[in-house]
């Protein structure tokens, strides 16, 4: 198993996505975050509702498309895309995108902060990110492990890497913002 497994994504540059949550740990914990339990709950249970639904998406878009019957669990995104369309590939571009509006525009609404704007944008990314795959798992049972190859996402060209990859980038998310969330009390005895 461990033979199959790929360090690096294609192109380079996906690799670089490991620096978000170091990052992003590095600038929160000098000011630390201030977010309640119930807001994290709640853009979290966002971003899990909003992935599974992102996967029911895809499976519906690979059904319609005849690349991917229901009784079958073939399911290999790299060589799906080769068969796409034109028009399906632009259909799954516009997709991924309107699903980063989504996420931003729902950091932007629940904050006035831009950092704290950043952080809520990150937190509902990782578990839409982790849930899409659940999500895919739950209704198709793909993928079949963490070393199964993905298409991450098309702009501005394909992303590929092994799905252990996202899920490690968004773990590495949600665990900076817990590390670096600041308790109201805290905040309270500190004034």
């Amino acid at each position: 198993m461990m033979q199959n497994l790929q360090i690096f994504a294609t192109p380079w540059w996906v690799n670089l996505a490991i620096l978000v949550p170091i990052g992003s740990y590095v600038v929160w914990r000098k000011k630390g975050l201030l977010f309640s339990w119930e807001q994290l709950l709640y853009s979290g249970l966002f971003g899990i509702a909003f992935g599974f639904n992102e996967a029911v998406v895809v499976v519906y878009l690979r059904a319609a498309t005849g690349l991917l019957s229901p009784s079958s669990t073939l399911y290999q995104q790299v060589q799906l895309l080769a068969n796409l369309p034109h028009l399906f590939v632009l259909t799954e571009t516009g997709r991924e995108i309107a699903t980063l509006v989504i996420l931003i525009s729902v950091s932007l609404l629940a904050s006035k902060e831009r950092g704290d704007r950043w952080a809520l944008f990150l937190w509902m990314f990782a578990f839409w990110d982790i849930f899409y795959y659940v999500g895919l798992w739950l209704t198709i049972q793909w993928p079949y492990s963490l070393l199964t190859q993905d298409i991450l996402f098309l702009v501005p060209t394909p992303w590929v890497s092994q799905v252990w990859f996202p899920i490690l980038v968004s773990a590495l998310v949600i665990t900076a913002l817990l590390l670096t969330r600041k308790s109201h009390s805290v905040v309270s005895a500190a004034k």
